[in-house]
């Protein structure tokens, strides 16, 4: 997927440090008390930020993903038939893989049975494992390194999957599978376009090789559950399976669940977050998807319409990046298919999202805010050269999002 780094600026409180004034809480609580929530009015309120208190934008983000139904009653029932699915992908795609793989092999008589690790046959259980050693691999290169600014996802969480760590089961863990991978001694990194690179990691530094200790056992970090998420979610979608930058999407919705200040839910993060980026995905895969990038639906096309709606808005400042050859595949690409998780620290990406889940057209909304940005920074633009105006585009100098999000309602507005 390319390079796909970005500048982490100042941030706000993703609550603003003006904070939620208890009128505004009571609004929120007495649309989400009605039997029936009313969608266009909880998404009025959402699109101008969501309070943390009180799990407010745990249970709104639900909703606005189309995860929880609009009535109340169906809650309890769908999020347990929900989570209960969710183990089911557990022991199906992990646990029960983890078994076999700590059967097989074990006496010189498995060698010659019909399924064995030099089996050429694609159908083979073997083929598909070390297929997947390859896909966690690069899942668990990028999730170690995710938010390295912040200290949360090499936390323990407070749940881990008793699925998973009970003691009594002797399987191979996801954990394992990465520490005793017959690809241990290479780091596969597939990019964009699919080509793989293979390079030692004696070449790493040494603070790369122990940055991330992997906690005791009975205990597991952060990122070791986001990782499940993206091998359950590239097991179930092989179409699409694993493409960098994956991680970027699922790191601020399980942050946002994880850190729920309701209990009975923030247990359940795992699961919810699952769900939640499975939905989101559907909406966004085509970014991910290199053989659609030049289709109407691809990330190309995308990129194109921040440009056209510039032309709109700005024409002096559209007609200078064109004059620059500077293209939108330069800086809008990163922007777009990450929905600008690259662009700030996490409090700003989550308030960010309030307002993107919160239009219904919330991919139209997001070209908005990639116009605003530069409209907000188009005085220095028309007076930079080429290597400026792509250091101020990579490295996006402003850091109040509220002011961001201002713009861009003004610019849907004007429409």
């Amino acid at each position: 997927m390319g390079a796909l780094g970005g500048s982490q600026v100042a941030c706000t409180n993703p609550d603003d440090a003006r904070g939620f004034a208890p009128l505004r809480i009571a609004d929120f609580q007495e649309v989400l008390g009605e039997p029936t929530v009313a969608l266009s009015k909880l998404r009025e309120l959402c699109f101008s930020g969501i309070p943390f208190d009180g799990g407010l934008r745990c249970l709104c983000w639900k909703i606005l993903l189309n995860y929880l139904p609009l009535e109340k009653a169906l809650w309890s029932s769908l999020l347990k038939k929900q989570r209960d699915l969710y183990s089911q992908f557990l022991k199906e795609m992990i646990i029960q893989p983890g078994i076999a793989k700590a059967n097989l092999g074990v006496s010189r008589e498995d060698v010659t049975l019909e399924d064995h690790p030099l089996n050429p046959n694609p159908d083979s259980r073997w083929n598909t494992y070390f297929k997947d050693n390859e896909v966690l691999l690069q899942i668990d290169k990028d999730v170690r390194r995710l938010y390295p600014d912040m200290a949360f996802f090499q936390r323990p969480t407070d749940y881990p999957c008793l699925l998973i760590l009970d003691p009594q089961n002797e399987f191979e863990t996801l954990r394992r599978r990465v520490e005793q991978t017959t690809l241990k001694s290479q780091t596969v990194a597939r990019n964009r376009s699919g080509v793989t690179n293979v390079s030692s990691p004696l070449k790493s530094t040494p603070s790369s090789l122990s940055e991330y200790e992997v906690l005791p056992n009975g205990c597991e970090a952060h990122w070791e559950v986001v990782e499940r998420i993206l091998f359950i979610y590239a097991k179930l979608n092989p179409g699409i399976a694993y493409v960098q930058g994956m991680n970027e999407i699922v790191g601020p919705l399980y942050y946002t669940f994880a850190t729920d200040p309701n209990s009975e839910w923030k247990e359940h993060a795992e699961a919810d977050t699952f769900f939640c980026f499975t939905n989101l995905m559907a909406e966004i895969r085509d970014n991910f998807i290199k053989s659609l990038d030049d289709s109407q639906c691809g990330i190309t096309y995308k990129m194109e319409k921040v440009y056209s709606t510039l032309k709109e808005k700005d024409v002096e400042l559209y007609l200078k990046l064109q004059e620059q050859n500077i293209k939108p595949q330069f800086f809008a690409f990163r922007w777009l298919t990450l929905l600008l998780s690259q662009e700030f620290l996490l409090p700003d990406v989550i308030r960010i999202w309030d307002s993107l889940f919160a239009d219904d057209k919330r991919f139209d909304f997001l070209l908005l805010v990639c116009c605003a940005m530069l409209t907000l920074i188009r005085d220095q633009l028309l007076e930079g050269d080429f290597t400026l105006n792509m250091r101020l585009l990579q490295d996006y100098p402003i850091s109040d999002v509220h002011l961001i999000l201002k713009k861009a309602k003004e610019l849907q507005d004007s429409k």
